[in-house]
């Protein structure tokens, strides 16, 4: 992992039909830290997979390629603040802190969370569920061990972040 640290990569997994890309910015035992480039040469926030899993991890010249567009545009392919990955908590405790709203997937990264955290335990992660029309609707409870992913800082939650009222962010 090392030798790919602020490079273009892509990562697939065992049990999921996704692959993931993003430049490397950081790496845990538990938890890899991507600055998500979901297709051409866009980046659109922030990406924590969980190590769990990885088939493997690679780089070839078209990376390179997208790469080089990527910082040739001007880009930010890093972070300004360093992100606690250490462990689920450190992690959660760093986004809502830092973001307030953030999103997580189980196994199927088809059906994403989105939300801010209520509490987080060794056994229960509840957050205020947050729907598509920028309305909270509830406390949602996960098994923190089931999660997979999580987003931050996306266009998609910076969107749904500007209909919340005032009060409620």
């Amino acid at each position: 992992m090392k030798k790919y640290l602020g490079q273009l990569i892509s990562i697939e997994f065992d049990d999921l039909k996704e692959i993931f890309s993003g430049f490397l910015i950081d790496y845990s035992e538990e938890w890899i830290l991507l600055r998500k480039n979901p297709v051409d040469f866009i980046l659109d926030g922030y990406i924590l997979l969980k190590h769990k899993k990885v088939k493997t991890i690679h780089r070839d010249e078209d990376h390179e390629f997208t790469e080089k567009i990527i910082r040739l545009k001007g880009e930010k392919t890093t972070t300004d603040t360093i992100i606690p990955i250490q462990n689920l908590a450190t992690i959660v405790s760093f986004l809502d802190e830092n973001y307030s709203v953030f999103q997580f997937s189980k196994k199927s990264t088809r059906i994403a969370y989105l939300g801010k955290l209520i509490s987080l335990s060794k056994d229960e992660l509840i957050i205020d569920f947050l729907d598509t029309r920028g309305e909270y609707g509830g406390d949602l409870s996960v098994k923190p061990e089931k999660i997979r992913t999580i987003e931050f800082d996306t266009d998609y939650i910076k969107a749904i972040q500007l209909v919340i009222p005032d009060d409620e962010n």
